[in-house]
């Protein structure tokens, strides 16, 4: 299996770590992320104005790429996976957007229409390799490991476009979770904004959520929770001193399972 890869500016920044094991973890279940040449950033939000057509150019491309070398693209980050399975919806089912997108792009003679699937790297994990596969492949099972998982508000919202699971009782994490050996925990925050996105205008906001959040899971017994969106990380990471809950990528304690995290 070969995806496109759209990797998205901060894996490819301050989070080097957390790409390398997404690849070290891919190569070890026997798919190839392809990385798309010269891509651009996404914008990291999703543009609401149909008249920001300029902004979502970054993402018809890569889809655009994907497309014309007959593969999936694929992301490792929310966000990234948020805004450009958004586009590709809007270059899909929204005229006027997609005719004034390609307006733009007819001068390098691009013309799109929605035809790539995007695909999260979890929904790899789950839909093409399969847990079981996973599971089979782990080396380091985390037994005994209590683990909650944190969706955040990008990876399933809104649902009718993402529709990658129940968006109220989500279970791709938890499925995961218990295939690298650990029990994972259920909790009511898991689906909450961590509130990274106010942390510009008010810092106190994200720090009350996360602190929320995290009791939340440590009252359900969490030692520990992943997330798949690098801002979701960051913000819960900068905020988790006290809170008896360790937080970590899902991409690291994937590498950790498979045996290969030492090799990033």
């Amino acid at each position: 299996m070969v995806y496109s890869y759209f990797p998205g500016c901060t894996l490819k920044n301050k989070a080097k770590d957390l790409d390398v094991w997404g690849r070290k973890s891919a190569e070890a279940l026997g798919f190839t992320l392809e990385e798309i040449p010269e891509w651009q950033c996404c914008g990291g939000v999703y543009p609401m104005n149909k008249d920001e057509i300029a902004v979502r150019l970054s993402s018809v491309r890569a889809l655009a790429y994907a497309r014309d070398h007959e593969q999936e693209l694929v992301t490792m980050c929310s966000a990234c996976h948020n805004v450009i399975k958004q586009v590709n919806n809007d270059m899909a089912t929204d005229e006027y957007i997609s005719s004034h997108a390609n307006n733009y792009l007819k001068q390098d003679g691009v013309e799109y229409h929605g035809e790539t699937k995007v695909v999260h790297y979890l929904e790899v994990l789950r839909d093409e390799v399969g847990y079981d596969k996973v599971k089979e492949a782990v080396t380091n099972p985390l037994k005994g490991k209590k683990i909650g998982a944190y969706y955040g508000c990008l990876l399933l919202r809104p649902s009718n476009v993402m529709a990658m699971d129940n968006s109220e009782n989500p279970t791709i994490i938890e499925d995961l979770i218990r295939a690298m050996g650990a029990d994972p925990i259920v909790y009511a925050q898991r689906n909450e904004c961590c509130g990274g996105y106010l942390t510009l205008e008010d810092k106190a906001i994200p720090e009350q959520r996360v602190k929320k959040i995290l009791a939340n899971a440590a009252d359900q017994g969490a030692e520990m929770v992943i997330t798949a969106c690098p801002l979701c990380y960051y913000n819960l990471k900068k905020h988790s001193e006290g809170t008896g809950v360790e937080v970590k990528y899902f991409t690291e304690v994937l590498a950790e399972a498979l045996g290969v995290k030492e090799e990033a």
